[in-house]
């Protein structure tokens, strides 16, 4: 990967201008936005992009640089060297948080109605699990593991088993949303995700000990990131609890915003040794659901992140390359996160299209979608026990369900071993 360029010192630039009154005078008369053109460019781009003519990239740097200095919050979150995280919030910004804040709480333009869907919701918690895990190196199919999760099969594979595994810590996540979090509990987050899935199984659900300190390279030996070493785990995690359930940050801060910077803390720490990236994207979710953003487990980031992985890990650099400034974080994931909304938007509008085949006002909503997912193709099947695990229901009315669908001719039962599995009568 190619490391962004670090911007030039403004101090070096302003000590330039003080033999050049008049270029100094020019500058100052002159209004700077922190985001000239609505976009918080980061020196790597900006001295490409100059939003005025007339002065040095330089001495436009220095200006936007004071602008965004003096608009900078500073986080509890610090750095290896003990200097603060800081971030801001440009319009960019406050107009993408309304944008998430119609969504989550269901007052967005959008028609489709997503609570109350149990496919819906299994279908999204899938998505995030599989490409969750393919973004960390899963290399199994959607299709194959999505088959896998629904039919409740075991994992025959690594690949496999990480997105079993990320599966359950989604599930779990859900358990604690209305609890707050605490660093037992981001342990058993940890647990969950990696477990059956590292080369160090003792590993899973501890943080990393003294000698499994670690550096982030990319493929041809950059260093990327140095996280803190191990005696400072155990605090920084509490430090991070603290701030996930509001505590040690003054003032306000939209809770979207304080769930991408909990992403953005647990991976800057990499307090795992492996793992880190799932138990940091699990914990995004946590946050929101734990806010009160109900319709956010329907969406998933890793999809969208997986498109792009270069763009993810360069806002992570970016942060660090400029004064720990975690605002390019912070707006990178806006856009992931309203990008993974319109697809959902998109994907849902599909779905309810191609249910209006098998609508049935006597049937209830978990045969409407057993039905429709049984249609969807060739080899499907279900049975009593993944049926019952999909919809949160006990075995009895999961039996009941699909006997009924087999009495009503819509599907037939047939014996596989042991046990019946059931099909959809074409």
């Amino acid at each position: 990967m190619k490391l962004p360029v670090k911007p030039p010192s403004t101090i070096a630039t302003l000590a330039k201008l003080r033999s050049r009154g008049d270029t100094l005078a020019r500058l100052l008369s002159v209004p700077w936005d922190v985001a000239p053109d609505e976009r918080y460019r980061h020196w790597d781009t900006f001295r490409h992009a100059l939003p005025r003519s007339g002065f040095t990239a330089e001495q436009q740097w220095l200006m936007v640089k004071t602008a965004r200095r003096q608009q900078y919050r500073p986080l509890p979150l610090v750095d290896t060297s003990g200097e603060p995280f800081v971030f801001c919030l440009p319009l960019p910004a406050l107009e993408m948080i309304a944008s998430v804040d119609r969504f989550a709480h269901g007052v967005d333009d959008s028609d489709v109605e997503l609570e109350g869907s149990y496919s819906f919701l299994f279908d999204s918690i899938a998505e995030e699990a599989i490409t969750s895990s393919q973004l960390e190196g899963a290399s199994t199919t959607r299709a194959v593991a999505k088959e896998m999760l629904a039919s409740g099969r075991a994992a025959r594979t690594n690949s496999e088993r990480m997105i079993l595994s990320n599966f359950q810590a989604l599930e779990y996540v859900r358990e604690i949303a209305s609890l707050p979090l605490t660093p037992e509990r981001v342990l058993e987050l940890h647990r969950r995700v990696t477990e059956g899935t590292l080369d160090e199984p003792t590993a899973s659900g501890r943080l990393r000990r003294a000698d499994e300190d670690i550096v982030i390279d990319d493929e041809i030996g950059n260093r990327l990131h140095t996280p803190p070493p191990y005696p400072q785990l155990e605090e920084r995690m509490k430090l991070m609890c603290r701030f996930a359930n509001g505590v040690g940050f003054d003032g306000y801060m939209p809770p979207v915003v304080r769930a991408i910077l909990l992403h953005f803390w647990l991976a800057y720490d990499h307090p795992f040794y492996d793992g880190n990236g799932r138990t940091a994207r699990a914990l995004f979710y946590w946050s929101l659901l734990n806010q009160g953003y109900s319709l956010i487990e329907y969406v998933s980031i890793s999809n969208i992140l997986r498109r792009a992985r270069a763009k993810y890990s360069r806002a992570f650099l970016y942060v660090e390359n400029d004064e720990n400034d975690a605002t390019y974080f912070v707006l990178y994931q806006l856009k992931v996160l309203l990008r993974a909304i319109e697809s959902l938007q998109s994907w849902a509008t599909r779905k309810l299209a191609e249910r209006s085949h098998v609508r049935d006002s006597s049937l209830n909503l978990r045969q409407l979608e057993t039905l429709e997912f049984l249609l969807g193709g060739k080899s499907r099947q279900v049975t009593t026990p993944s049926h019952a695990r999909k919809y949160s229901v006990g075995i009895e009315t999961a039996r009941l369900d699909l006997n009924e669908l087999v009495s009503r001719g819509l599907a037939i039962r047939v014996r596989d071993g042991r046990s019946f599995v059931y099909v959809a009568v074409r």
